[in-house]
Formats: structure tokens, C-alpha cells, sequence
């Protein structure tokens, strides 16, 4: 069936259809990456390692993504979602099995959660060109906050619900009933997938998908050479290696201010649930607003207070509110909006692509922060955040808004 209104381009309501899939692949690949982080002391007495050993198991996603993010996206390009997507999911299903039938042995952890690093990228690069493919223009936002939920659900999962699934009868916990659980709901999305997701509709959702789209090294090139796309993956530097080091060492900011493992969960949890309320409303508010910049503007502006504030509280309560405000705007206007605002300032370089390169620079730093965390311990890397966060804030507002969604803007008044 197909939706025309308003529009001379047909739209197609399997749209929907392969954006529930896409999310649902998404979703269980946070969840594989964040498992251990609200249970961080409790997989240390498990496993017999030291706290920076359980860390690595999420850092692993982020060094993994460094050698493998712009081979995803050349893939996702060259092959389409179906292939790229696909062989994703393959990877998720596959290592998430073995995460759950080897879940007593470290070593056996380590490599699948590597298999299931290199299925991430796969994933997660193809979110813009997922939008480009099956949605119209003044649908991509909302269409990219969607799946940008999925994975704040994916999260709130691994924060809320893995401390619940651990088995505390014995002497030392048991992780294994929780990681067969999370392996077997892996190899059923990785099922639903295949079977549902469909590469692109019958025509295209608008007048872009007609002309060439520049990819490999002449993309590069023009990623590069452009003033915004420059200022954006510096945003996205900046922002996503915060929240990629405040998630994955969540146990360690939250415990020595005295918050057991549920309590820490929770402060993660709820950081997540605000970003689902964010991304819920505020993509599509930017899609029916048509603008980009000031919802960038306006999630560094709150984002960087909410930061200071994690620092500085001491007890549940006010660890919570915190929490809130950073994923309501840092994670529900930031990232969904930031993803399209990038694919629009780039075009006509492929989507994959300028998807890659704005995750791989979050990805490079949320590795240096998180090793800064580490070394030099939570609280002086807490406060570089918050002034790393007023930079964002400074690069936000020297943001030009984004010239499609301008055009998009005048069509529809005219």
C-alpha cells in the first residue's frame, strides 16, 4: 500500500515495516554492547578481572568500529542494506548465542562480544540511508529518531532490566541465565530481519534517489572540504564520546557516591528512558518545524548543565533528574537530529557514509575518555566533559542550518 498525499513522489506504508526490523537489530545490539556496565563489580567477581577488564568488554565496540566503521559503510553503499544489514544481524544472532552458551568463560565473552563489535557498524551506519531509501525528506528525522530510540530502549534494557536477570543465589553470581536469554532474543531479531527487511520500495520517496550519490574517497573529499560537516563531526566528537564514557563507566561514577548496582541501573536507565521521551518528540518536531540547527543548539545548551550536575551530586535523587535532562536533549534532540542534519549538509555523498564518519569520531573518543577515566580517575574526567561539553555548545551555535530542509521548508509554503 502507498501514501501520496501532499506529495508527488509515493511513499509506501512497508516503510514502516522495515524501520520496526531495522530498530528491533538495533535495539539488541545496545543491549550486547552495554551488559555489563550497571553489573560492572559484580562481573569483576565473576570473571576474576579488575574493573578496566569489565570496561573493555563495551570498549571493544568502540575499537572495533575504528578499523571497521568506513568498510561498513562502503559495504552499506556498494551492497545496500539488505546485504549490509543483513550480514549484520547474521553476526548478532551468531555471537550472541555464543555470549550466552559461553557466558563462565571471559575469553569466550571477549571474542563474542568482538563478532558482535563488527556487527555494529554494519547496523548502525545504515540508519540515514534506511531514511533516504524509504522515507520523503520531511519524514527523515522522525524516521531517524525512531531508530534512534530503539537504541536508547536497547540500553535502558542493559541498564534496568541486566540487574534484575543476575542470579545472586550463590556465593558468586550467576550472569549465565541472563546472557542466554539476551543470545536467544539476538538469533530472533537476527531471523526477523532477514525475513522482513526489504532493500528499497518500487520508486523512489523523492527526487534525490534519481541522482548519483558520491562515495569512497570523492565523498571523503567532500565531507571534508565542507565548513559544516566539519563542525559536525567535531560536535559529535565532543558528545558522543561523552555519552559513550559516562554509559560504559556508569558503575564507576555512581558507586563511590554509594549507589548499589539497582540504583546505578537505574541513573542509567532513566538517562535513556528521557532520551526515548527526546526522540520520540523532538526529531519530528525538527521535521515539522523544518530546521535543524537550533535543536542542536538547544541539546548542547541543556546537555552541558545536566553534565556539571552528574558531577557535583552526591545522592540518588539528584543523580536522577541529571541523568534526565542529559538523555532527554543530549540523546533525543542531539544524536537523531545531528544524524540528519549531517546526511542533508553532505549530499549527495551517501548516507553510509557521512553516517560512519560522524560515528567513528564519537567512537574514537569515546575510547580516549574512557581510558582517561581509567588513568586518571572519574571525577577530573567528569569536569573535562563539562568544559568539552561548552566547546559543543559554542560549535552548535556556529552551526549553519541545514540547506535542504530549507528548501523542504519553502516547497511546502508554496
Amino acid at each position: 500500500m502507498a501514501d501520496t498525499a501532499k506529495s508527488p513522489y509515493t511513499v509506501y506504508r512497508a516503510r514502516w515495516t522495515v524501520l520496526a526490523v531495522y530498530s528491533l537489530i538495533t535495539l539488541v545490539l545496545q543491549l550486547q554492547w552495554l551488559t555489563f556496565a550497571p553489573i560492572a563489580r559484580e562481573a569483576q567477581a565473576v570473571y576474576g578481572v579488575g574493573p578496566f577488564d569489565i570496561d573493555l568488554l563495551s570498549l571493544i565496540f568502540m575499537l572495533v568500529f575504528v578499523v571497521v566503521g568506513l568498510p561498513a559503510s562502503w559495504l552499506i553503499d556498494k551492497r545496500g542494506i539488505r546485504v549490509g544489514v543483513g550480514l549484520g544481524a547474521v553476526l548478532t544472532g551468531a555471537f550472541g548465542l555464543l555470549k550466552g552458551v559461553g557466558a563462565a568463560s571471559y575469553a569466550t565473552v571477549v571474542v563474542a562480544q568482538v563478532g558482535l563489535a563488527v556487527a555494529q557498524p554494519l547496523v548502525i551506519n545504515a540508519v540515514t540511508k534506511v531514511a533516504a531509501q524509504w522515507f520523503p525528506i520531511g519524514e527523515r528525522a522522525t524516521a531517524v529518531g525512531i531508530a534512534t530510540l530503539a537504541q536508547f530502549l536497547g540500553i535502558i534494557v542493559a541498564m534496568v532490566v541486566t540487574p534484575e536477570l543476575v542470579d545472586r543465589g550463590g556465593a558468586v553470581p550467576d550472569l549465565g541465565p541472563m546472557l542466554v536469554v539476551y543470545g536467544a532474543i539476538s538469533a530472533g531479531a537476527a531471523v526477523l530481519v532477514l525475513l522482513l527487511l526489504r532493500e528499497r520500495p518500487p520508486t523512489a520517496p523523492g527526487p534525490e534517489k534519481e541522482e548519483e550519490h558520491l562515495v569512497t574517497w570523492r565523498g571523503m573529499r567532500r565531507i571534508f572540504a565542507q565548513r559544516d560537516m566539519r563542525l559536525i563531526i567535531a560536535l559529535f566528537f565532543i558528545g558522543l564520546g561523552v555519552f559513550n564514557a559516562v554509559s560504559t563507566c556508569i558503575d564507576q561514577l555512581c558507586g563511590p557516591k554509594g549507589l548499589d548496582a539497582d540504583e546505578t541501573g537505574l541513573v542509567g536507565g532513566v538517562m535513556l528512558i528521557a532520551g526515548v521521551v527526546g526522540a520520540a518528540i523532538l526529531p519530528a518536531l525538527s521535521d515539522k518545524r523544518r530546521k535543524r540547527r537550533p535543536f542542536l543548539v538547544l541539546a548542547m545548551a541543556l546537555a552541558t548543565p545536566a553534565i556539571a550536575a552528574l558531577t557535583l551530586a552526591d545522592a540518588f535523587l539528584p543523580l536522577v533528574v541529571a541523568s534526565a535532562v542529559l538523555g532527554v536533549f543530549l540523546l533525543g534532540a542531539g544524536a537523531p537530529v545531528g544524524f540528519q542534519y549531517a546526511a542533508e549538509v553532505s549530499y549527495p555523498v551517501a548516507e553510509s557514509l557521512s553516517q560512519g564518519v560522524i560515528l567513528l569520531a564519537g567512537q574514537v573518543s569515546g575510547i580516549l575518555f574512557i581510558v582517561g577515566v581509567n588513568v586518571l580517575g572519574v571525577t577530573p574526567m567528569m569536569w573535562l566533559f563539562v568544559g568539552l561539553m561548552a566547546v559543543a555548545l559554542a560549535i552548535a551555535v556556529a552551526l549553519r542550518e541545514s540547506p535542504r530542509i530549507l528548501v523542504a521548508g519553502r516547497d511546502d509554503a508554496g
